[in-house]
């Protein structure tokens, strides 16, 4: 850290970590990360105690146990920027010391499950009770590359596949390609469909929505969904996969995002009504977590 550590990591009044308002041993070692600060509730009433609760900007927390496991839910609101302010600080919360501002000598290293919702890029992909474990995350935000190690945590034969592949516009931000944890997807996700995620900085535009303004590039997703890398293909869109993955990379935490598929957007099928597959979702990675 920089000389100016106060700056650095920043605290609030009470000393807690700023954006998340939480100190060290407020969450458990392994945490679900959800994007609608809503759902963060709904997880917790799956627990059998709260012992913990906090709220703060669209940040949720809360922490209790789970059929003896102690587990912490964090909300974190949507896209990679959010991502990268969560995640950071709640490393921060097990690895610097909060009186010295000095990271510690020996790391905690955290899981990360990321239960989201996205929409399918691959026709044969359902939106009623589907579920999709990412292998890998693709950035399409350039948020990698402000980071002296994302080069090198990076996929970069995957990485340039991909840009090569698609043609990619030099105009627009430096894919780059992360794999998840093999140990979370192995444990986690036995039944549900695998593949590559692609993580967009927007919901419109870079997801070749038009509303009233027109997009740059309208054939992302026909190109995207002909991908191919080592016998996977892309099969959804979402906003906080490679993020999570890259950062945890780095910081030396398993990392996973399992979705609730509700969209498909080759076929235009939409499941307004996702909640209850959500629940469904929840339960059953709570029931798998114990496992690990």
């Amino acid at each position: 850290m920089k000389e100016n550590k106060k700056a650095e990591l920043v605290l609030n009044g009470e000393g807690k970590a700023y954006h998340l308002n939480l100190k060290p041993g407020d969450v458990a070692e392994t945490i679900f990360l959800v994007g609608d600060p809503a759902r963060a509730r709904i997880v917790a009433d799956f627990f059998d105690t709260v012992d913990f609760e906090a709220s703060n900007r669209e940040i949720n927390t809360f922490t209790g146990t789970y059929k003896g496991k102690e587990l912490s839910v964090v909300s974190t609101g949507m896209g990679t920027d959010n991502i990268e302010i969560v995640v950071n600080e709640l490393d921060a919360l097990f690895n610097i010391d909060f009186r010295t501002h000095q990271p510690k000598k020996i790391n905690t290293s955290l899981n990360l499950i990321r239960i989201g919702t996205s929409g399918a890029l691959q026709a044969d992909i359902p939106v009623i009770d589907s579920f999709l474990a990412s292998a890998y995350g693709i950035g399409l935000d350039g948020l990698a590359y402000f980071y002296k190690d994302g080069p090198f945590v990076m996929e970069r034969e995957f990485t340039a596949s991909f840009i090569n592949q698609l043609d990619w516009d030099k105009d627009l931000p430096k894919p780059y390609a992360m794999k998840g944890s093999t140990y979370l997807l192995d444990k986690l996700t036995t039944g549900y469909r695998k593949g590559i995620t692609l993580t967009a900085p927007g919901f419109y535009a870079p997801q070749g929505r038009e509303l009233r303004l027109e997009v740059t590039d309208n054939t992302i997703i026909e190109r995207a969904s002909k991908f191919k890398y080592d016998g996977e293909c892309v099969t959804n869109f979402e906003m906080e996969t490679s993020a999570l993955y890259l950062l945890s990379a780095m910081l030396g935490h398993e990392a996973l995002t399992v979705c609730n598929i509700i969209a498909n957007r080759v076929t235009g099928d939409f499941n307004p009504d996702y909640n209850k597959s959500m629940k469904k979702l929840i339960g059953e990675m709570l029931e798998r977590v114990l496992e690990i």
